[in-house]
């Protein structure tokens, strides 16, 4: 496994931000470091025609210095630092780099909003399970919007509302919220038509704290933010309560304290833009320019995409827990069976992906121990499981790996999850070919396998003797009431008695 690692600092008009991703392999990464100071650099500019003061130009710099103390501790080969709308609306904005540059040995880009938003689309298009849709990134000074068409971007455009900027231009003044809804909706008339989708993807903290607090509200049965959906429809009345109640009373309302000062003016933003291009669907993104950033830079060799059909999280998963993949034969022999359980009707194609990533984590929990490594494999894929994958996909493939063995159904475990997966009936019969597959294969020298199923049994033949796996397979638990017939080649050399 490589040990190269690159930071990324992101200077934000809130927040500066620290990450370092390791390399795994050459599509393999991983996040070894994440370090947060809310800087507010921008605040008081906006008052004083951009310019930075004092405050946030001190807090800045002693953030940025603790921030190259930590990278000193990592293995770290490269350092891309960039600055967004605080900076570049900043008369002074250039003074402060060059004067960080030659304090801190710090270089510092301040990127364009263009850029800025191009950068999580990036970030969207790699990591989220998405085709299509336009991202929105609420920072402090601007909303950065892109455009993605067919996993191409498309178009990007950058407009001056912000939450910081909301925030001393109207709310700190305590004028009226109307008048603040003006001032967005004149700078989205400035929006390209083109701009105009019902799929949106959320990106940095204000959607992110949304969409937390709607997960508490809902009872969400996980608590993993990236890749969170939900309907606009569904949740208007949740921010026009945001809008409504007075700063104190925002605790009501199961959102984070260290987001009160800004989230109503990020929720009116928000809401403004997702009606403005007339989206219906907001899908939420963990990720965003940081990891753009990174990507630009770790795919640079490949258009910053992964190709067709690489996912980034199994990738890494497998490379750091030094796991073999799945056989060329265990894959095919899941594919068979699966063909012939959806030939039947009992399950929808659409899960075929689930359970071939379920086969190829499968030896993940050996590394751990070999006792319980169904159990070790669950967690691991829970935790790390993040990219390129719905909820319902994620949560599927985990289960699939807690009942790897005998037991191919929990009623209890089941339940927990149950909004997210297959209903019960689908569920039994995908557990099921995870744990033939993969018990034919991790306790077999059998080359291939056929399988055949009717309405009481599935009959298996093998090229080899079963002899030592039969006793397995014929002890985990089927689906329904269906036999299990076990063909194999029995016969024993001569020998002399």
């Amino acid at each position: 496994m490589s040990l190269e690692a690159t930071a990324i600092i992101d200077i934000g008009s809130n927040s500066a931000r620290l990450v370092i991703f390791q390399k795994t392999s050459q599509y393999g990464f991983h996040l070894i470091c994440e370090k947060k100071s809310k800087v507010r650099i921008g605040e008081g500019a906006y008052e004083k025609g951009g310019y930075l003061q004092p405050i946030g130009i001190r807090r800045a710099y002693f953030a940025l210095k603790e921030f190259i103390n930590t990278i000193k501790l990592y293995p770290v080969t490269k350092v891309i630092s960039v600055a967004t709308s605080a900076l570049r609306d900043a008369p002074n904005g250039v003074e402060f780099t060059e004067w960080i540059r030659d304090e801190l040995g710090l270089k510092i880009e301040i990127i364009d909003g263009a850029k800025e938003a191009r950068y999580g689309a990036i970030a969207a298009l790699n990591l989220l399970p998405i085709t299509d849709g336009i991202t929105i990134d609420i920072g402090g000074g601007s909303s950065d919007l892109a455009l993605i068409i067919d996993s191409k971007i498309v178009d990007t455009y950058s407009l001056n509302i912000g939450t910081v900027r909301l925030k001393e231009l109207f709310f700190d003044k305590n004028i009226p919220i109307e008048n603040a809804q003006k001032f967005i909706t004149k700078e989205l008339k400035k929006l390209p038509q083109i701009f105009r989708h019902t799929q949106a993807i959320g990106i940095g903290g204000t959607a992110r704290a949304l969409s937390k607090s709607i997960m508490k509200n809902g009872e969400y049965p996980i608590d993993k933010i990236h890749a969170f959906s939900y309907s606009l429809k569904t949740q208007e009345g949740y921010f026009a309560d945001i809008l409504s109640v007075e700063k104190r009373m925002l605790s009501y309302l199961n959102l984070p304290k260290a987001r009160f000062d800004t989230i109503r003016e990020g929720t009116l933003i928000f809401r403004e833009i997702l009606e403005y291009i007339g989206a219906k669907e907001i899908i939420t993104s963990g990720v965003g320019v940081r990891e753009g950033v990174f990507l630009n830079d770790f795919l640079k060799k490949s258009e910053s995409r992964f190709p067709i059909g690489v996912n980034p999280s199994m990738i890494s998963m497998l490379d750091r827990f030094d796991t073999p993949h799945a056989s060329q034969k265990c894959r095919m022999s899941v594919i068979k069976l699966f063909k012939l359980f959806e030939g039947q009707n009992y399950i929808d194609s659409s899960y075929l992906n689930s359970l071939l990533y379920a086969t190829e984590l499968t030896p993940i929990g050996y590394t751990f121990n070999i006792y319980k490594s169904y159990q070790h494999a669950f967690y691991v894929t829970m935790h790390e499981f993040n990219y390129g994958i719905t909820h319902r996909e994620m949560i599927l493939v985990a289960i699939l790996l807690r009942f790897g063995g005998k037991e191919i159904y929990d009623k209890e475990v089941y339940k927990v999850y149950r909004e997210l997966l297959p209903n019960k009936k689908e569920f039994k019969i995908l557990s099921f070919i995870h744990s033939i597959s993969t018990t034919l294969h991790e306790n077999s020298a059998a080359e291939s396998f056929e399988f055949s199923i009717d309405e009481k049994s599935i009959t298996i033949k093998a090229d080899e003797s079963l002899y030592m796996v039969k006793e397995k397979l014929e002890e985990i638990e089927r689906p329904s009431k269906l036999e299990l017939n076990i063909i194999d080649i029995q016969e024993v050399p001569d020998y002399c008695f």
